[in-house]
């Protein structure tokens, strides 16, 4: 089998690493065949993705990202700015060749706004879990169909799709962000909610990302036990299996 490809942006290397890890876990990957490129570690990171040959690929994977891609350009750091423009380009090559990609979170401000869709923070979610619920176009899809029609998913979001680009499917819906999955053609895909998280690594994000203004900073700890409380999460991740089953070469 061909490797696939996760392109990260996350620039923490414990949460970069578990990252890689929980969609090697969840995906039925081993690390060897789940080739990483850190796209934030410079010019040469993104130098490397342009001159990769993704025919050598069974697919493109993008995790999550502190990144907001609707900040306004004068905000964004230089990173961002690079970072974006990669994997504009990235899409660009996807797009036209058909190779299967997966984008969690931040995949949705990438796909959707590369595709002309409108990304903004009308419909924020809360860190924690929610109740997705499949559209009927998603309960046809082939990542889909062996799933529930409902089922709970983390989410933490500043950002979200508010307008589907023209040529997307509807395939998952939420009862305060309506757009939680969306597919372009028959082989690029993109979810709000994060799959590649299970309850650990929610944990992780939350302490790793407290300062970043997803909640209050003094509310961090009871945010995690809103977690531990919370709805268990386990149908999302096998997204990420079916993936895998669809798109192997």
């Amino acid at each position: 089998m061909l490797p696939f490809l996760l392109v990260s942006t996350r620039p923490e290397d414990t949460i970069a690493d578990e990252e890689h890890e929980t969609m090697c876990r969840f995906a039925g990957l081993e690390p060897s065949q789940l080739h990483r490129l850190r796209l934030e570690q410079g010019e040469e990171a993104s130098r490397e993705l342009a001159a990769l040959d993704l025919s050598r690929y069974s697919g493109v994977l993008v995790g999550g990202s502190p990144f907001n891609t609707s900040l306004p350009q004068a905000e964004k750091s230089a990173t961002q700015v690079r970072v974006e423009l990669s994997l504009g380009e990235l899409l660009d090559r996807v797009m036209a060749d058909r190779i299967p990609f997966f984008g969690a979170c931040y995949g949705v401000g990438t796909l959707g706004v590369h595709q002309g869709g409108i990304v903004d923070g009308t419909y924020g979610e809360d860190v924690g879990a929610i109740e997705v619920t499949v559209t009927d176009d998603g309960a046809r899809d082939p990542l889909l169909a062996a799933l529930p029609r409902r089922f709970h998913a983390f989410v933490g979001h500043k950002e979200a799709i508010r307008e589907l680009p023209p040529n997307a499917v509807l395939l998952a819906t939420g009862e305060t962000c309506p757009v939680q999955m969306f597919r372009v053609g028959t082989h690029a895909y993109a979810t709000q909610f994060h799959p590649e998280l299970d309850e650990p690594a929610l944990i992780g994000r939350i302490e790793a990302y407290k300062h970043h203004g997803y909640f209050r900073l003094e509310d961090a700890e009871s945010v995690k036990q809103h977690v531990k409380d919370g709805p268990k999460v386990h149908v999302p991740s096998l997204l990420l299996r079916e993936f895998v089953r669809v798109f192997a070469r």
